[in-house]
């Protein structure tokens, strides 16, 4: 685990840049991908499914919620300890989700897409479980302090388990925002393999962000041990922003996109210029998205706004590429150096955020100027590739940070379950303190290779030493892995001829059982509807076909009147359209009943149909009476 401390400066404004081609080689970037989302199977917690591939873990906190009456059983350790700790988590899965958003296309090609939204779900479920009311979030199950006394296997943990909320009386914004961020965004992950499921993490989403915004306050102040391991240095504001944006990605809803143009100056998201970005600020990341729709052509009146927060994106990049007019520190090696403890963190984020700008830039055929250089997106992309290729190896110790991956990778690793002998090869129980003096203490290799695992990585000299106890450089974590689902895929995919400013049809995964229960049926109802809503829309995909390198999807979409009276004058407003429509009459911006009818009786339905190369259009009820 490692604390981030905030630098937040103003910056001048920034224009943009040209796109040149470049070229990959080197390392296996497809294998380096595979075990970066193998790692993530090593830090989950509650029942282990049955196609498990990381066999020597066993099942493991499978009482966690119950002294407080809830079931949060389930979800990840978030680094080499037995903690679950929500802010790093959600971040985790909004960055996940983000990886797959961009470049489900790179991760279906390299058979591992199934793998990454596998991964997002156990987030995402755990989520679902950590949420029983609109206004209470579960934050945080056992503490560090009673944790790190002890050096156990998660399947023997010995210590307390109790679970921490927030709530109105004891508000988080930073946490319930972004739990709505990653819930918002993995929603975007399953609306097409599954809707249902999508409909369910959307709900989720636009409660957590009315609980967030309404109720203001940093979450470490209600779960206050919290503080000595993830601290809320930023505040909750760039959380704010960040579950806005991606619920404005999600919905395309235009309260969110108002809500960033409206709070862009006064949240920050428009005056602080970043040179990092991580589980703690998210201004950085905010600031990318909202660029991204500004080249979407989606700001409207709020352009003005918006391209002050390109500007602060762009300064970011600037900054990376040591192109700023304050650039960020790095090694003699290259590699960009922010803290002594889990570095690397900011490493991977960092290169994530210049690999998706690089291909914004490059799809709207623009460029950027930095304060000392203008700057094609290709060197942004070059800047990405170079931090990996020094994660991978590429480093004056000739040390692969990933391990695993390479010849010559860490041995020690400060992670509880794979230095401890495998449950499964030795089941006899380790006590809390037995594990250091036998198993912490030991000189060795560790017995269960952590595959995949970004460890925190060299000091600002690009210094090493790979010993167990060295933590701030020999601990891995799931935030250092998540962005580099995205970057790997961007990397071992190539160019390929892809627009990342139009909509992406993320390919249907094969499908992964991860728990026993049966999968919800495949019905969406847009948007998420309370139980008093009379009408309910079904989407269902009934036939696709290939034309010109393009596949399109045939879409059928059911309108029932549920009320009990006859329904009349409907108003259906529609977004994420981008084919015709059949069964509808449109009226300006919104849909009504076809020609041939005006009402809809009690327990009738209509059906309209649409075809689009993308996933279901959003589709909600604007407006209806009832006789």
């Amino acid at each position: 685990m490692g604390r981030l401390i905030p630098r937040l400066i103003h910056m001048a404004p920034l224009l943009l840049l040209l796109w040149l081609p470049f070229a990959f080689g080197g390392h296996d970037y497809g294998q380096a991908l595979s075990k970066s989302i193998l790692f993530f199977e090593a830090q989950r917690s509650g029942y282990l499914p049955h196609n498990q591939r990381v066999t020597w873990r066993a099942d493991s906190g499978l009482h966690d919620g119950k002294a407080s009456g809830v079931d949060l059983v389930g979800g990840y350790y978030d680094a080499g300890d037995n903690v679950k700790f929500g802010l790093p988590m959600a971040f985790t899965v909004t960055m996940m989700s983000w990886s797959i958003i961009e470049y489900g296309k790179q991760l279906a090609s390299s058979g591992e897409l199934g793998h990454a939204i596998e991964a997002v779900k156990w987030g995402t479920d755990y989520f679902i479980k950590a949420h029983p009311q609109p206004d209470v979030l579960y934050g945080e199950v056992g503490d560090g302090n009673t944790d790190h006394y002890c050096w156990q296997r998660p399947e023997d943990m010995t210590t307390d388990r109790r679970a921490y909320r927030i709530d109105p009386s004891n508000p988080g914004s930073d946490l319930a925002g972004e739990t709505a961020a990653a819930m918002a965004a993995a929603s975007i992950v399953f609306r097409h393999s599954n809707p249902a499921y999508a409909n369910e993490l959307l709900r989720h989403a636009y409660q957590l962000f009315d609980f967030a915004d309404k109720y203001r306050g940093k979450y470490d102040s209600s779960i206050t041990v919290a503080q000595k391991y993830y601290r809320s240095v930023s505040g909750y504001n760039d959380e704010l922003l960040w579950a806005a944006a991606w619920l404005y990605q999600a919905t395309d809803n235009q309260y969110y996109l108002n809500y960033l143009g409206n709070n862009g100056d006064s949240m920050g998201g428009t005056g602080w210029g970043m040179t990092e970005f991580g589980w703690d600020v998210k201004y950085a990341g905010v600031q990318t998205l909202v660029a991204k729709f500004l080249m979407q052509g989606k700001a409207g009146h709020y352009a003005p706004v918006f391209e002050k927060y390109q500007q602060k994106a762009e300064y970011f990049m600037c900054s990376c590429l040591g192109k700023g007019s304050r650039n960020a520190q790095k090694t003699p090696g290259g590699l960009i150096f922010r803290q002594r403890w889990n570095n690397m963190q900011f490493v991977t984020s960092a290169s994530f955020l210049a690999t998706v700008y690089s291909d914004y830039l490059a799809s709207s055929g623009k460029y950027m100027k930095c304060a000392s250089a203008t700057v094609p997106p290709s060197q942004l992309l070059a800047f990405a590739k170079s931090q990996v290729d020094y994660i991978l190896g590429d480093n004056p110790r000739a040390t692969s940070y990933m391990v695993g991956y390479g010849n010559n990778y860490p041995q020690q690793v400060h992670h509880r379950a794979s230095s401890i002998v495998s449950v499964k090869v030795n089941p006899s129980f380790i006590g809390c303190r037995q594990g250091y003096a036998t198993w912490f203490s030991r000189k060795a290799s560790d017995p269960n290779l952590l595959s995949g695992a970004i460890v925190g990585g060299p000091d600002a000299y690009d210094n090493f030493a790979d010993e167990r106890d060295n933590y701030e450089q020999t601990e891995p974590a799931t935030y250092n892995n998540a962005p580099l689902l995205g970057i790997l895929a961007r990397l071992s995919g190539g160019h390929g001829g892809y627009n990342q400013l139009l909509p992406v049809a993320l390919p249907v995964p094969k499908p992964v059982v991860t728990q026993p229960k049966s999968a919800p049926k495949p019905k969406i109802t847009l948007p998420p509807a309370s139980s008093s809503v009379p009408v309910s829309i079904v989407h269902k995909l009934t036939t696709s076909w290939v034309s010109g390198g393009k596949t399109y999807y045939r879409y059928s979409a059911v309108v029932t009147n549920k009320s009990g009276k006859t329904l009349t004058n409907l108003k259906l407003s529609i977004s994420k359209l981008y084919g015709p429509l059949w069964g509808l009459t449109k009226f300006g911006d919104s849909y009504s009943f076809p020609s041939w009818i005006n009402s809809l009786p009690a327990d009738k339905s209509l059906e309209f149909v649409y075809i689009h190369s993308s996933s279901p259009a959003n589709v909600w009820v604007a407006n209806y009476s009832l006789a």
